[in-house]
């Protein structure tokens, strides 16, 4: 059986979808290359963040549900998420960066050999920079050609995700078991779990905690992280493959842009196997992705109802010309 590729996405939940725009657009500088409704909760955006063309690998999505209260963080959850950058150089412009737009960050600290740079949003979700600096293994992405970050510190990709959890042990066998990655490290109560080509875009770390409190899932939290799979045919022996460690999974998923397998490794984790295609480019001109609401063609006969309940956000950018500082 193949193995898992690495990150594939991580999806997370935002009390503002126009604040959420704004944060990534113009002071992280990913490109927004699909804006999109929740198949499952129509009222609901879906914002696509990721590299110029939104490569599998490289995005960052979010939904806006209404109402939803703030999440709390605690053990067992996705607890932040990385994002790569190329070099150390580029770690230390957005510590520049993040403190001239009065961004909340912890200054540049080292974890497994690598330099990184942890922040946070207007929401409090939790995330890093980490720098691919003598980094091997699963290629970046293509940094936002024009975007507002000199492109050689740009956001290239997805990072290691952390998950906390309080059963370790349980964890750690579920991760070598059943998703075949690797621990290669541990620093304290950090491990780090590897799979397939392996480097800052196919790694894991996992933190042990039995100190916090439950996290419960709210804006501001991680709903759930996907790992790259070829195709189809590799998703089916994904999903035989968790059955028969007695998982219950959500079966195949057409999600129009990509195909998706839903599976609940723990009771406050959810993992998502995600194939590599047909990608972001099919429905929308490069020059113009995201700047309309795209919608895939067994919701297209909905558009009327759908634009009745999800506000007009203005993501136009291929008019502006933005400086890159």
């Amino acid at each position: 059986m193949k193995s898992l590729k690495g990150m594939h996405h991580v999806t997370a939940i935002t009390s503002s979808a126009e604040k959420n725009y704004e944060f990534f657009t113009y002071v992280l500088g990913m490109r927004l290359v699909k804006k999109t409704v929740n198949q499952d909760d129509i009222r609901t955006y879906h914002l696509f963040f990721a590299d110029d063309t939104g490569s599998p690998g490289t995005d960052m999505t979010f939904f806006d549900f209404p109402g939803i209260p703030q999440g709390v963080h605690g053990t067992d959850e996705i607890s932040k998420t990385s994002f790569r950058v190329p070099s150390d150089e580029a770690i230390g412009y957005w510590v520049k960066r993040f403190d001239r737009l009065e961004v909340k960050h912890t200054g540049i600290k080292e974890q497994f050999g690598k330099k990184t740079l942890s922040f946070v949003d207007f929401d409090d979700q939790q995330y890093q920079l980490i720098s691919d600096e003598n980094n091997e293994g699963i290629k970046a992405g293509t940094p936002w050609e024009k975007g507002p970050i000199p492109l050689e510190y740009a956001i290239t990709g997805l990072g290691p995700i952390f998950v906390r959890v309080a059963n370790f042990d349980y964890f750690k066998e579920m991760m070598e078991k059943v998703l075949l990655y690797k621990e290669i490290g541990q620093e304290g109560d950090f491990h780090l779990f590897e799979v397939g080509e392996g480097g800052n875009g196919a790694q894991v770390i996992v933190e042990h905690n039995t100190t916090l409190p439950q996290a419960r899932q709210g804006f501001g939290t991680v709903h759930h992280a996907a790992f790259r799979v070829d195709d189809r045919s590799v998703l089916d022996e994904w999903d035989h493959h968790l059955r028969s460690f007695g998982f219950q999974t959500s079966g195949f998923v057409d999600r129009f842009f990509f195909g998706s397998l839903y599976c609940r490794v723990a009771p406050q984790i959810l993992f998502e196997f995600a194939t590599d295609g047909p990608g972001f480019m099919g429905d929308e001109p490069y020059e113009t992705l995201g700047e309309k609401l795209s919608l895939p063609p067994f919701l297209e006969g909905k558009r009327e109802q759908i634009e009745s309940f999800v506000r007009p956000i203005d993501t136009v950018r291929s008019t502006i010309e933005l400086v890159k500082e």
